[in-house]
């Protein structure tokens, strides 16, 4: 058995990635069997590649191979092209024709993009992979060939399956060995090799000095997340090749060509798929909100420790500090009135003069107890009562809260719309639809 790297050499595959050996190492195994192979990978990450690797190790490999991209070919026709038809078969078939099955008799054929395939046509595919019989459109004559099948997709065809889109026995059949071949963001080791692989064919083909990248750039080239795999990669190299003026390539230079290099790929929450756009944004409204009135009260809060501890006053008793946070935070759902206990009265005496008697300490979560919180001022000598504690029960209507937030932006800006709906994070569209709604 040839080793990886020569296959590499021959083939032209760059890369030293653990998952692509063991695909191209998967790939060398079958290769001198007549298995049938489903190669399944991103679109761009070079499936057709180990296809033709399969079929050059192969004892086939001195016969006929043909890749068909089974997206390219209309449904009406593919069953011609594949199987051949016979003349009057159709409005425009003057005469008879060979299929592929029959013409690459003993070769391979490497079926691109299986899962768009009609499913009528995976009927006949699946006899000629069990019995390698097929019929020719407007033939009653039943054919035989011998063809090797490798199937590729990009698609998840177990879960075409579950849709009904695809069959259950003709996917069984296809993935006989299957090869998995790695995304380009799976090989973050591989992106500057073929990067430099790729600057310099280009250099070559127009004559002109190979581009290099600094560290930064480099860095900043491995951390892209390369949807378009390698095809993407090469379409990046020959642009910087012919476009950029310096050779030497620095990550600033590399982001005027590239800007969407800089994006950042950090996980997403997505929204369930019947939750539509629009409660999306809503949400977004009310959590801006949500977090500005925590923070308001956070201020008020430390507002009043403040002057709490500027005045020198302290709480006689720590749970009625307890209990005038609690005000403050709005955790209070309903008035809560504390009117002066017996005792508290006695002690303050009929003109409010601080008499020296031991303080009682008054249990607040107790909904029978009779109490005012008080608040001693060393200054004056004399206690001070807190007012009734009245706490207004905020809505938490989304539709209130959504108004607000809106009146608040379109004040902020004037109402100007656009840099209000950007405030927003809305689209103005969206806020257009608010303001009618809400008569603003």
């Amino acid at each position: 058995m040839e080793p990886l790297q020569g296959i590499k050499q021959r083939f032209g595959i760059i890369g030293q990635s653990a998952l692509l050996d063991r695909a191209l190492g998967t790939a060398v195994r079958v290769a001198s069997t007549d298995l049938s192979v489903l190669i399944s990978g991103e679109s761009g990450v070079g499936k057709e590649v180990f296809s033709k690797i399969i079929h050059a190790l192969s004892p086939r490999k001195h016969e006929k191979f043909i890749a068909i991209n089974c997206g390219a070919i209309p449904e009406g026709t593919i069953n011609s092209e594949l199987f051949g038809h016979e003349r009057g078969a159709f409005t425009g078939a003057t005469g008879e024709r060979k299929g592929y099955f029959e013409t690459y008799d003993g070769g391979t054929i490497f079926l691109d993009e299986i899962g768009e395939m009609p499913q009528d046509t995976q009927a006949y595919l699946l006899r000629v992979l069990e019995s390698g019989e097929f019929i020719r459109v407007g033939s009653s004559k039943s054919q035989r060939t011998d063809v090797r099948i490798i199937a590729a997709t990009n698609v998840d065809l177990e879960e075409m399956i579950r849709k009904g889109k695809f069959r259950e026995d003709l996917y069984y059949r296809l993935n006989t060995v299957s090869i998995k071949v790695p995304a380009l963001r799976e090989r973050h080791e591989d992106i500057y090799m073929l990067f430099r692989k790729f600057s310099l064919d280009f250099a070559e083909r127009y004559r002109m000095a190979p581009v290099r990248l600094d560290e930064d750039a480099r860095r900043l080239l491995e951390r892209y997340n390369w949807p378009g795999n390698i095809r993407e990669l090469k379409n990046v190299a020959e642009k910087i090749s012919v476009l950029a003026e310096e050779r030497q390539i620095s990550d600033r230079k590399l982001l005027e060509f590239l800007p969407n290099l800089a994006a950042r790929n950090l996980p997403v929450i997505h929204a369930p798929k019947e939750e539509s756009a629009t409660t999306m944004q809503e949400r977004e409204i009310l959590y801006k909100l949500l977090f500005e009135m925590k923070g308001d009260l956070t201020d008020l809060k430390n507002l009043v420790m403040g002057l709490i501890r500027s005045n020198d006053l302290r709480v006689p008793d720590p749970r009625s500090l307890k209990a005038l946070e609690s005000v403050i935070h709005g955790s209070m759902k309903e008035e809560r009135r504390l009117p002066i206990t017996d005792f508290q009265r006695d002690t303050l005496g009929p003109q409010g003069t601080a008499v020296d008697e031991e303080e009682e300490v008054v249990d607040l979560d107790d909904p029978t107890a009779n109490v005012r919180p008080v608040i001693l001022s060393q200054h004056s000598g004399q206690k001070a009562r807190i007012g009734t504690a009245e706490v207004v029960d905020d809505t938490l209507r989304l539709e209130d809260n959504e108004k607000l937030l809106i009146q608040r932006a379109l004040k902020k800006f004037s109402g100007r719309r656009k840099e209000a709906a950007q405030e927003l994070g809305i689209s103005e569209r969206t806020l257009y639809r608010k303001i009618r709604q809400y008569n603003l």
